[in-house]
């Protein structure tokens, strides 16, 4: 092998790496919006910390899928957006920053409200054994907005568990 197949080697493995990490975090939106715990949990090497702002969890990783999903069940619906995704790949490790958007739909008494949260996950990443999964989640919440919304209505197929149409096309990759 060339020096140039090397880069080029290299090169498809950090866009490997960065896909497969992109993926996670793509899986733990997926998770909470459809309150999969066992899929939110692959999202974290066993060990992993989290630091979720405002109080709202700062320990083990897995724990807080737990507590989110938990507090999601009170709410109807909930949607969570990921953008602008960067990751840094050194070797087995890395770090990444990705912007989300969260909107979450719940009543307060009759009255059907709305919360829209910016935020970032600041990550750490390491692949052990071949997988790519979180060591430390920092999640900043850079601003918030709650507010009381008319009436509410979704897709009837729309499900918060399994029985959303969308598992039944990835069933082979989940």
């Amino acid at each position: 092998m060339t020096g140039r197949d090397d880069l080029q080697a290299r090169d498809i493995q950090a866009l490997l790496d960065k896909q497969a990490i992109t993926e996670q975090i793509h899986r733990y939106c997926r998770a909470v919006d459809r309150l999969d715990i066992p899929l939110g949990h692959s999202v974290w090497h066993e060990d992993a910390t989290a630091e979720y702002g405002g109080g709202y969890h700062s320990g083990r990783g897995r724990d807080v899928i737990d507590r989110i999903c938990a507090d999601h069940r009170k709410l109807l619906r909930h949607s969570h957006q990921i953008a602008n995704i960067l990751i840094e790949l050194r070797g087995d490790t890395a770090g990444s920053e990705s912007y989300v958007t969260a909107t979450l739909q719940g009543l307060r008494g009759e009255t059907p409200f709305q919360i829209t949260t910016c935020s970032r996950y600041v990550d750490r990443w390491s692949r052990r054994d071949g997988h790519w999964a979180l060591d430390h989640r920092m999640a900043i919440r850079d601003f918030d907005e709650m507010r009381d919304i008319g009436g509410l209505s979704a897709d009837p197929l729309s499900r918060r568990d399994a029985n959303d149409p969308s598992y039944a096309v990835l069933r082979a990759q989940s």
